[in-house]
């Protein structure tokens, strides 16, 4: 599919500003790799992403590389109305395509596959879950309920319970863990603590415990990414397959999202449940 962009501002842009303001439902790193794969031309002349786009001018687009369909999957839906859908995301599937998973199956392509009018690699995701975590996933199916459903996560208006098991017997059995958390510059896909970081709080509630693992019911009273994992890492209690942080090599991260209770789009608090999977039974 291909567009033909003008640039109507009385200043110059940059090629790859330029086509992301005509491609909002796409993240930079998926327009980027129209830019890589010679995709995006001005005067049928191959253009670099910082190149620079006179007032008047425009540019050519195919995005047709990014419009290639993911592969169909079916996940395990907990609730759907007319707003949104509920599902229990498993182990191993992404909440959208992004980087160089850009065509992968994942929870926004399912969304994108139920319902009509949606578009974009983020189609329908509220909030994300990692890769490794299962559990309640709530996903919008109109760009309202999308704004809707954020807000309450940006004003923390939501209450999320993860069950996880944890390296050996935790003490004291119950607490908050406020532990600041800022990326790790040596490691950028990680985080780490940092007095000068953004505010991270976790409660957590020893469930089951036992000199070799136990089991805890979290509650993350913010929303930072990979605030369960590094907490736990700072209290010398890594979550079980957890590599990235310091916790042992198992079959999975035991890491779930057991509940999520939000308020929906007709006003109805509401809790949706995920059963905790068998494989976290067998594992004490």
């Amino acid at each position: 599919m291909k567009k033909t962009i003008i640039n109507d501002l009385n200043t110059a842009q940059r090629a790859d500003v330029l086509l992301a303001s005509a491609y909002p439902e796409y993240s930079r790193a998926a327009l980027a790799k129209l830019f890589d794969m010679e995709q995006i031309t001005k005067s049928d002349v191959t253009i670099k992403a910082g190149d620079r786009i006179q007032p008047g001018v425009a540019i050519d687009a195919d995005v047709s590389e990014i419009l290639k369909k993911a592969d169909v999957i079916e996940l395990p839906i907990v609730y759907e109305d007319a707003n949104v859908i509920v599902i229990n995301k498993p182990a191993g599937i992404i909440s959208h395509a992004r980087g160089r998973y850009w065509d992968e199956a994942s929870v926004a392509s399912f969304v994108r596959d139920r319902v009509s009018g949606l578009y974009g690699e983020r189609a329908g995701i509220v909030h994300r879950l990692d890769r490794a975590t299962s559990g309640v996933m709530v996903c919008a199916k109109n760009s309202e309920t999308v704004a809707f459903m954020q807000k309450q996560f940006s004003s923390r208006n939501v209450y999320k319970t993860y069950i996880a098991i944890v390296q050996k017997d935790v003490e004291p059995e119950a607490g908050i863990i406020d532990v600041p958390l800022a990326r790790n510059p040596k490691n950028p896909k990680t985080f780490r603590p940092d007095p000068s970081g953004k505010e991270a709080k976790t409660e957590y509630k020893v469930v089951k415990s036992g000199e070799t693992y136990s089991t805890l019911q979290l509650h993350p009273l913010t929303g930072r990414t990979h605030q369960l994992r590094v907490h736990l890492q700072y209290i010398k209690h890594p979550i079980v397959g957890d590599e990235l942080y310091g916790g042992e090599p198992a079959d999975r991260l035991y890491l779930h999202a057991a509940s999520l209770e939000i308020t929906l789009p007709g006003g109805e608090r509401t809790v949706f449940t995920a059963p905790v999977p068998p494989e976290f039974t067998t594992k004490l």
